[in-house]
C-alpha cells in the first residue's frame, strides 16, 4: 500500500537499508579492529588540501560568495525548510531548495491553464481527458493526464509532464520543494544541459501567439518567474553550469530577456556575476587542493632508524589540547563539506555524458570534491595510525592514543562524526591494533564508550540516535557551536545508494517513481542545512597546515614501523616484516 504522504520515510517497495538485510551488504570501512576495510592502496593515503602558500584557510569560503539574493514573486508559494530552516536562514541568505517533507503540488489547478498555452506531447501530458480519483485505503488516489497524485502529493508522472511542471508560466511558478528535488534527480534520466533547453524552450514557446507585439507582452510578464527559477538553479546546483553548453544556453536566454524587460535582463546580469563568482571560488579550491597534494605525497623515512625518525614533528608537539585539536579539525570537515554540491549524491548514479571527456574549462568530474571529502577522512585515519606507530618509546605512543581518544572524545561533544569516525578507524587499523604492550600501558574505558556509540551492528543505531540528538540540538541551538553536525559521511553516502539501488526510477508504466525522488531530496536537503553551518572556532594555521600537510605512512609502512615499535610475535608476522622490508627497499632503489 502506498504511503499516505511520499515522506513517510520508508516504502514497502524501497525501504532504507535496515538491519534485517545488514549482512547481506558490506559496511562501509570503519570497523573496530577490523582493520581490513580500511583502504589499503596508496590513493586512500590524502593528497589533498587548500593552499600550498603560507595557509591553505585563506581562500574563498564557499559561504561567502554563494549568497544568492531570493526572488520574490507574490504568486510563488513560499515555504520552509520545517524546524531546521530557521536555523539555516540566518546563516545563509540565499534562496534555498525547499524541503519536500511539505511539498503540496498546485498541478491539478495548472492543468485546466495549460489546455490553451501547452502544445505538442506537453498538451498530451496535461489536457487529455477527465481527471480519474479513486479511494485508496484512507486516502485518494488522482490521475490528471500523466501525473499521479496521493493526498494531494506527486508519487509518479511522466517525464514529459514532469518537464511541463517545472516551467513557469504567467499565472503558475512550481512550488519549490519540487524545483529542488526535480533538478536535483532529473539527471537520472536527462542531463541538466537537455533539461534546461527544453525547459527555456517551452518558456519561450508558450508565450507565443503570433502576434509580435503580444508575443512580447506575454513574456515580459513571465520573464520574472523564468529569472526566479534559473537563479534557484544557479544558487542550488551551480556546478551544473561548470558545463559549457549550459552557460552558452545562459547566455542566450539572458539575450532573450533583454529584448523584453529590462529589470528582468539586470536580475539575470547580477545571477550570472554571482554564479561566475561561485565557480570562481570553487576554481581556486580545486587548485589549492592539487598544490598541497604534493606535499601530502612526500613519505616518513620508514626505514630509517627509529631514533632518526623520532626526530620528526608529532601531533602533540603542534598541538597537546584535544579540545583546540578537534576546533581544527572541524574547521576542515565544514570548509569541504561547503564544497560539496548536493548533485554529487546522485550523479553518482546518473547516466554517463558522452561529452564527458571534453576538456573544457567548466568540464570537471561532477562527483570531484565529494570524492576529495571522502579522502580527507581516509587521509585522517592514516594520519591518527602514522602518530601512534611512529614513536620509539612505548610510554610516548601510549600517550599519543589517550590523546586521540580525547580528541575523539570532543569531537563527539561538537557534532563532527566524521572526524570521530575517522579517529577511531585510525585507531583500529592492524598496525596500531597489535601494540599490545602499547595498549596495555592506555586506560581504554573512554575510547570503548566511543567504539559503543559508533558500533556499526544493527545499521549504526547508536550513531543514528546520537545524530537524531545532535540535529534536534541544532533545530533549537542557542549559539552558533550547538548547530554543527557533521554526519559519518560513508555511513550518509551508502544511505543514498542503498535508497537508490533499492526503489525502482520507473514504474512498470513507464512513469518516474517520484515518491522515490521526494526521499533522495529528503537525505540531501538535511546535508544542506549541515552544510552551511559556519564554523565559529578560531583558526590555529601551525595545526591546520600540520593536519593537512604532514606526511603520513601507506598500509605497508604502517606495519612495517609497527614491527618496529612492537617486534613480530609469530612466523608469519616475521615473513611479513621481511618481506615488506624488502619491498620498501626495492622501492626506495628505484625512486
Amino acid at each position: 500500500m502506498p504511503p499516505t504522504t511520499p515522506y513517510a520515510g520508508k516504502f514497502s517497495t524501497c525501504g532504507l537499508y535496515s538491519s534485517s538485510s545488514n549482512n547481506n551488504y558490506q559496511q562501509p570501512h570503519s570497523p573496530y579492529r577490523h582493520c581490513s576495510s580500511v583502504k589499503s592502496t596508496k590513493e586512500s593515503v590524502y593528497n589533498e588540501a587548500y593552499s600550498a602558500a603560507e595557509n591553505p584557510y585563506d581562500i574563498p569560503h564557499a559561504h561567502s560568495l554563494y549568497c544568492g539574493v531570493p526572488v520574490d514573486s507574490a504568486s510563488t508559494k513560499e515555504r520552509h525548510y520545517s524546524s531546521r530552516s530557521a536555523v539555516s536562514d540566518k546563516l545563509h541568505s540565499g534562496a534555498q531548495p525547499h524541503s519536500p517533507r511539505q511539498h503540496s503540488t498546485t498541478c491539478p489547478a495548472r492543468v485546466a491553464r495549460q489546455t490553451s498555452t501547452s502544445s505538442g506531447s506537453e498538451k498530451s501530458c496535461r489536457s487529455n481527458a477527465a481527471a480519474k480519483s479513486r479511494l485508496y485505503g484512507n486516502g485518494i488516489i488522482a490521475s490528471y493526464g500523466e501525473m499521479c497524485y496521493h493526498d494531494n502529493s506527486l508519487v509518479s508522472a511522466s517525464l514529459e509532464a514532469l518537464i511541463q511542471h517545472l516551467v513557469p508560466t504567467v499565472d503558475y511558478y512550481p512550488d519549490r520543494s519540487y524545483v529542488f528535488t526535480f533538478l536535483l534527480s532529473s539527471r537520472l534520466f536527462l542531463h541538466p544541459y537537455e533539461l534546461m533547453t527544453r525547459v527555456c524552450h517551452l518558456c519561450v514557446e508558450q508565450q507565443r501567439s503570433g502576434d509580435t507585439l503580444l508575443d512580447k507582452i506575454r513574456f515580459r510578464e513571465v520573464a520574472p518567474k523564468l529569472v526566479q527559477l534559473l537563479t534557484e538553479w544557479t544558487e542550488t546546483f551551480p556546478y551544473d553550469f561548470r558545463d559549457e553548453r549550459m552557460m552558452r544556453c545562459l547566455k542566450d536566454m539572458t539575450h532573450h530577456v533583454a529584448r523584453g524587460d529590462e529589470y528582468s535582463w539586470r536580475a539575470m546580469q547580477q545571477m550570472t556575476q554571482r554564479l561566475i563568482k561561485r565557480l570562481s571560488a570553487l576554481g581556486q579550491y580545486e587548485e589549492a587542493v592539487a598544490a598541497l597534494s604534493a606535499v601530502a605525497t612526500e613519505r616518513p623515512a620508514s626505514l630509517k632508524s627509529k631514533r632518526e625518525s623520532a626526530l620528526r614533528s608529532d601531533v602533540l608537539s603542534v598541538c597537546d589540547d584535544p579540545f583546540i585539536l578537534a576546533q581544527q579539525l572541524t574547521h576542515i570537515e565544514l570548509d569541504r563539506l561547503s564544497f560539496i554540491g548536493p548533485e554529487e549524491f546522485i550523479q553518482t548514479f546518473a547516466l554517463k555524458d558522452p561529452l564527458e571527456n571534453h576538456k573544457g574549462f567548466f568540464r570537471k568530474r561532477k562527483t570531484s570534491n565529494l570524492e576529495t571529502y571522502v579522502n580527507w577522512f581516509n587521509r585522517l585515519s592514516y594520519l591518527v595510525a602514522t602518530e601512534i606507530c611512529m614513536p620509539v618509546k612505548k610510554k610516548q605512543r601510549a600517550r599519543i592514543i589517550e590523546f586521540f581518544i580525547d580528541v575523539a572524545q570532543e569531537c563527539f561533544n561538537i557534532g563532527n562524526f566524521n572526524s570521530l569516525m575517522a579517529i577511531i578507524t585510525g585507531m583500529n587499523m592492524s598496525p596500531v591494533a597489535r601494540l599490545k604492550k602499547t595498549w596495555n600501558k592506555v586506560n581504554t574505558d573512554k575510547f570503548e564508550i566511543l567504539e559503543h556509540q559508533m558500533d556499526p551492528s544493527s545499521n549504526f543505531s547508536n550513531y543514528r540516535t546520537a545524530l537524531r540528538g545532535a540535529t534536534q540540538r541544532s533545530e533549537t541551538a542557542h549559539s552558533v557551536q550547538e548547530k554543527i553536525v557533521i554526519p559519518f559521511f560513508s555511513l550518509l553516502i551508502k544511505d543514498i545508494y542503498f535508497l537508490n539501488e533499492g526503489c525502482a526510477s520507473r514504474l512498470p508504466n513507464g512513469h518516474i517513481n517520484f515518491e522515490k525522488l521526494w526521499e533522495l531530496a529528503k537525505q540531501v536537503s538535511e546535508f544542506l542545512v549541515w552544510r552551511q553551518v559556519i564554523c565559529p572556532f578560531d583558526r590555529d594555521r601551525r595545526i591546520l597546515q600540520y593536519l593537512v600537510t604532514t606526511p603520513v605512512f601507506a598500509e605497508d609502512e604502517l606495519h612495517l614501523a609497527s614491527y618496529e615499535s612492537e617486534g613480530p610475535e609469530n612466523n608469519m608476522e616475521k615473513d611479513s616484516r621481511r618481506s615488506l622490508r624488502s619491498s620498501l627497499l626495492h622501492r626506495e632503489n628505484r625512486s
